[in-house]
């Protein structure tokens, strides 16, 4: 499956969100399996989207053919657009759907790794972090996924911030020590996203 997160500098929020709805024109595409997004908790005019297809080469033929019908709508309404594509490489939880329905926020955690160290990251998302998220309250599902240039993507999905909030204040730190993740990364972004139940597809 490829990953296709999109984020955006709004400076147009209601033009916007009314061009995001016209997304569900995604609907029906050969590939396509879902699409959902919603605003940056910290920055409230940064907007995040996040698609799902089948493979890239689905991916391809839409972006040849149909996309910028659909992105006319929303021409005009942002400034500072950055696409990245991460090709999942393994789930956070069991069995990952691009579905957005019970979760009210995501959790997006963009990495670059040292070179020579992109299997040892690996392995530790696999056995500490993915055990600890899978089994903290209110984590719904996730995917853990790869770019090329030592790139790497870790995706959540939780029934509230507040519940997110408690994992990260009570186990990241002490997880990262175990993780030897500063011998790993590079360097770490990323950002909590409020989904928008309007944007899912």
């Amino acid at each position: 499956m490829l990953v296709k997160w999109i984020r955006c500098a709004v400076t147009d929020r209601r033009g916007f969100e009314r061009g995001q709805r016209k997304w569900a024109g995604l609907l029906g595409e050969p590939g396509f399996r879902g699409q959902g997004g919603g605003w940056s908790r910290n920055r409230p005019e940064v907007a995040h989207v996040l698609g799902f297809w089948e493979s890239r080469a689905f991916y391809d033929s839409f972006m040849a053919r149909s996309h910028d019908r659909l992105a006319a709508a929303q021409s005009g309404t942002y400034k500072n657009i950055q696409v990245k594509l991460f090709d999942h490489r393994f789930d956070v939880k069991t069995g990952f759907e691009p579905r957005f329905t019970e979760a009210d926020t995501v959790r997006l955690a963009h990495c670059r790794v040292y070179p020579q160290r992109e299997e040892h990251f690996a392995l530790m998302q696999e056995k500490v972090w993915n055990p600890a998220m899978a089994g903290s309250p209110g984590m719904v599902r996730g995917l853990f996924g790869e770019a090329p240039g030592n790139e790497f993507l870790i995706l959540s999905m939780w029934h509230s911030v507040a519940e997110h909030g408690k994992y990260q204040a009570e186990r990241v730190e002490r997880l990262s020590l175990r993780a030897q993740t500063e011998s790993d990364i590079a360097g770490i972004t990323g950002d909590i996203v409020q989904l928008e139940p309007s944007w899912t597809v």
